[in-house]
């Protein structure tokens, strides 16, 4: 009996995308599911049939052979891709797990190529996070810091495999050792992560004394850290496979370190910048002079003041700052001035204070404006 041409069993032209050929194969196979057609044992037929047009189509390789040579391309050698007939058993599975996983996403399938087969059940370890403090001037200089970081390691005596020495995993009975098992649900067959394995495909009978057969152990390992020059609270620093051992030998996780600069007693930072607030006398505010001022290298400075400073005046010290994290170079560091007014006085100290006041009228500019405005406001209150 003559085959029916692959596209018509699919109900696509032969000009079909590759998309339309696989929305085709997914209406007809919806369609003809022996599930929905128990009452027509001709479905199960027509369903193989659309199985082994789509198997063929959606390989470019045997749909240009078919093309050009029909059905006779996978008759008598021709060329079958290296899999013989293309509607074989063996591709039945691996046809409708293309539509299953492009309807579901993957995870599950039919026949004996489904998703979850032959993958590599090694599994990354996790990614740590670890929290550390430093003070301003150690990220003025950056340095090498050694933490503890408590984290799963692999087990020494096992190699990370969960099983007494020299002994070795047995398949698990559950799912013959493929890691998933099957469940039917209406339509479709799902699969399953193993409960029995957790999808390893194996049971470790002789475990591992030492980790108990987890193939970890929880210790506390100690790292040499290189804190640049320049951090700042938020700064993430990467050390690449220092985190959670994997399982099954898989490879490590990250650890990544989060720095926190702890406050300073003297300066206040802003990105690059720092600022101090340095405190003057109200003799030399007025009369000038020159002060030291602390700096985050641990050093000093002098700067000059210039008579008649007032609190809040600003000063620059150029690169005097932080280093820059990123595209070098240093910020600079901001004085501001706050002018102090004297306490505790003795008699004689307010008597000259007294005569100051009276004769220091014009030496206030900013009082002698402020209270003539005043008396504007009184005077045009009066007025009206």
């Amino acid at each position: 009996m003559s085959k029916r041409d692959y596209y018509e069993t699919l109900g696509v032209s032969k000009g079909a995308s590759a998309d339309e050929i696989k929305k085709g194969y997914r209406k007809k196979a919806k369609e003809l599911h022996p599930d929905r057609n128990a009452d027509n044992p001709a479905a199960e037929d027509q369903f193989k049939e659309a199985n082994e047009a789509y198997e063929v189509l959606k390989d470019a390789d045997k749909k240009a052979a078919y093309d050009r040579y029909g059905h006779a391309a996978f008759e008598g050698g021709m060329g079958g891709g290296g899999r013989g007939h293309p509607g074989g058993q063996g591709d039945f599975g691996s046809a409708f797990s293309d539509i299953f996983e492009d309807l579901f996403g993957g995870g599950g399938g039919f026949g004996g190529q489904g998703p979850g087969r032959g993958r590599s059940r090694a599994t990354r370890g996790a990614d740590l996070r670890y929290n550390l403090r430093v003070t301003l001037e150690e990220a003025w200089g950056g340095l090498q810091k050694t933490i503890s970081v408590p984290t799963s390691v692999s087990c020494g005596e096992c190699s990370g495999t969960g099983a007494e020495s020299g002994a070795e995993p047995t398949t698990c009975p559950t799912c013959s050792g493929m890691g998933k098992v099957r469940a039917q649900q209406g339509f479709f067959t799902v699969e399953r992560t193993c409960p029995t394995c957790q999808g390893a495909g194996h049971k470790i009978t002789n475990p591992c004394k030492s980790c108990h057969g987890a193939g970890r152990q929880e210790k506390e390992r100690s790292l040499s850290v290189n804190i640049p020059k320049g951090v700042e609270t938020g700064t993430r620093i990467r050390l690449s496979g220092e985190g959670e051992a994997g399982l099954r030998g898989g490879p490590s996780g990250d650890l990544y370190i989060f720095i926190e600069v702890r406050d300073h007693d003297i300066f206040q930072r802003d990105s690059e910048h720092l600022y101090c607030r340095v405190p003057v006398s109200m003799a030399s505010a007025s009369l000038g002079g020159d002060i030291e001022v602390p700096t985050i290298d641990g050093g000093r400075s002098r700067v000059k003041i210039p008579s008649g400073s007032q609190s809040g005046r600003q000063m620059r010290l150029r690169s005097k700052g932080m280093p820059r994290l990123r595209g070098g170079g240093v910020g600079d560091m901001y004085i501001e001035l706050a002018v102090e007014t004297p306490v505790n006085l003795t008699s004689r100290q307010k008597e000259i204070l007294r005569e100051f006041d009276e004769i220091a009228a014009d030496n206030n500019p900013e009082s002698s404006s402020f209270f003539s405005k005043v008396k504007t406001f009184w005077d045009g209150m009066k007025s009206s």
